[in-house]
């Protein structure tokens, strides 16, 4: 009897060959490039809802890219699923020495350690600590991958004090920035300083301005639920008022 994964090989094969289907036929890595990012972002807001049945359908959606890249690739005579599975679970069993070896760790930060010494050996062609970090993903995402980084080999504040001080010298150059190129770079730096303070403080800096974003759209809905006239023509102190009794709702519904 097949596996549910050779099934799903078995129904992208047909799909893509000649008796399939036209679109899936034209498909190349490049025109659906996009899918993978949205597929991706999509099972990331079924972890956060906790909703395990909407994860274990968008898990299904982002591992069809996956089976579907790598159609796309054995039609090319370039690689296959199986060419993926096996590189993967080689890294896996290599990056994972004290699991599948005899190498000797103390704690997760050794473990860590470990993992980019590795990778390394693996990519001798990085000279840079900061080499291999994606260039698709989002600005904030980038910010944090680099900061991870460069703290890994030491480059790091000595204390959080040190750090809250960095980020109130930003402010200072942004607000002494002349033109608008300048103001545009100071502004980078207090964000990558935040992104820093996020670090410092174990939080993700991109799930937590996610969540400022959920949480702005509730009260802004509310406003526009609750407003007794066109938003438009509220006064700056009505603004205000209204924004309190939306915030208040949301968290006392």
């Amino acid at each position: 009897m097949k596996s549910n994964i050779e099934k799903l090989l078995e129904t992208m094969r047909i799909l893509r060959s000649e008796n399939g289907c036209k679109w899936d036929r034209e498909q190349t890595h490049k025109s659906v490039r996009e899918n993978m990012l949205e597929e991706a972002y999509e099972a990331v807001d079924a972890i956060n809802s906790g909703d395990m049945k909407h994860l274990r359908e968008e898990l299904g959606d982002v591992l069809l890219q996956v089976v579907l890249h790598a159609q796309i690739a054995d039609d090319e005579g370039q690689f296959n699923f199986d060419d993926v599975a096996k590189t993967i679970n080689e890294k896996l069993i290599h990056r994972h020495p004290h699991v599948f070896s005899d190498t000797k760790v103390k704690d997760v930060k050794e473990i860590l350690s470990n993992w980019e010494k590795l990778k390394l050996e693996e990519k001798p062609h990085r000279k840079s600590v900061l080499d291999g970090i994606s260039k698709s993903q989002s600005a904030l995402m980038k910010a944090q991958k680099i900061s991870k980084k460069a703290v890994r080999v030491g480059f790091e504040w000595q204390n959080l004090e040190q750090l809250k001080e960095c980020i109130k010298s930003e402010f200072i150059e942004f607000e002494n920035a002349k033109t608008q190129q300048e103001k545009e770079e100071e502004f980078g730096d207090i964000l990558f300083a935040l992104v820093n303070l996020a670090r410092w403080n174990k939080i993700d800096a991109e799930q937590a301005l996610n969540i400022a974003n959920e949480k702005f759209t509730k009260r802004f809905r509310k406003m526009e639920e609750i407003a007794q006239k066109p938003l438009e023509d509220l006064t700056f102190e009505e603004w205000e008022e209204l924004w309190a009794k939306a915030k208040k709702l949301c968290l006392n519904p």
